[in-house]
This record gives C-alpha cells, sequence and structure tokens, in this order.
C-alpha cells in the first residue's frame, strides 16, 4: 500500500495563487481606470477641438468684416472677442495636457501593476515546478523502499519456506 503524498508547500502555492488572483482583479482595474482616462482625453480635444474651430470661424468672421468696412467699435469688440477665444482655446489646450499626463501616469501604474502580476506568477510557476520535482523524488525514494520491504518479505518468506521444508526432511 502506497502512501499518499502531501506536498509540504502546498498551502504556500495556495496563498500565492490567491495573491495572483488579487493581483489580476487590481490589473483589471487599473486597465478600466486608463481606459476612463482615455475617455476623458477624447473629451477634452473635443472640446479643445471645438474652442479651435470656433476662434478660427471669429477670425475669419473679422476678416470678413474688416474686408467690408465696418465700424471700428465693431472691429475692436471683435478682436476683444477673438482675445476671449484665444483664452478659452489656451484653457482647453491646458486640459488636454494635463489629461494626457493623466494618462501616461495611469498607464504607468498599470504597467507596474502588470510587472507585479507577472512576477507573483512567476513565483507560483516556480513553486509548481518544484512540486513536480519533489514529487518525482519523493516516489523515486517510496520505490526504493518500497523494493527494501519487498526484499525484506521475500527474503524472510523464503527462509521461512526453506526452514519448513528443512523439518519436514528431518
Amino acid at each position: 500500500m502506497t502512501p499518499k503524498l502531501v506536498y509540504p508547500l502546498e498551502q504556500i502555492i495556495k496563498v500565492k495563487q490567491r495573491r495572483v488572483e488579487e493581483q489580476e482583479k487590481v490589473v483589471k482595474q487599473k486597465e478600466e481606470l486608463l481606459q476612463k482616462e482615455k475617455d476623458k482625453l477624447v473629451e477634452r480635444e473635443v472640446a479643445r477641438d471645438q474652442a479651435k474651430q470656433h476662434q478660427l470661424d471669429k477670425l475669419i468672421q473679422l476678416r470678413h468684416e474688416l474686408d467690408h468696412e465696418t465700424s471700428s467699435d465693431k472691429v475692436t469688440q471683435m478682436k476683444n472677442y477673438l482675445n476671449v477665444a484665444k483664452e478659452k482655446l489656451a484653457i482647453e489646450e491646458k486640459k488636454v495636457k494635463d489629461q494626457k499626463a493623466q494618462v501616461e501616469q495611469a498607464e504607468k501604474v498599470l504597467e507596474a501593476e502588470k510587472e507585479l502580476l507577472r512576477q507573483k506568477r512567476q513565483e507560483v510557476d516556480k513553486l509548481k515546478n518544484h512540486k513536480i520535482d519533489w514529487t518525482k523524488e519523493a516516489r523515486k525514494e517510496l520505490d526504493i523502499i518500497e523494493g527494501r520491504e519487498q526484499d525484506e518479505l521475500g527474503s524472510t518468506s523464503y527462509l521461512t519456506h526453506k526452514r519448513k521444508n528443512a523439518k519436514a526432511r528431518s
């Protein structure tokens, strides 16, 4: 009867596997966060593009008014509004720049979490490989012990049988 082999580090494998699963959840959360940041960036770029288009439209309108000889008050008013549009565009550009920085930060965090996940998976793989090697070695040792026991049983049986035959002959 072969005794059941119990790997001494089985609990450690379970703990490390649970940590891998937890890290996978963290990576998934970071991926979702990155996607949200990218979506915000797209929204900021759309707002910037709208501000840029608005400024361009006002510039075209100013040029058109200058071509048609308009009063200087209206031109001054349009130039002032054009400056306001430039300021709004600058604000939107800054928002885009800041959001790009947020996206880059989220990407760095995600990469760090993925690296941590890779390391944790590697630890589990190492332990699983060690378990396979340990199991092979333990089986070899058990086979050797069983072989010795079988030899002893065979020798004992042979000697017992030989003694019975010797007594029967005498």
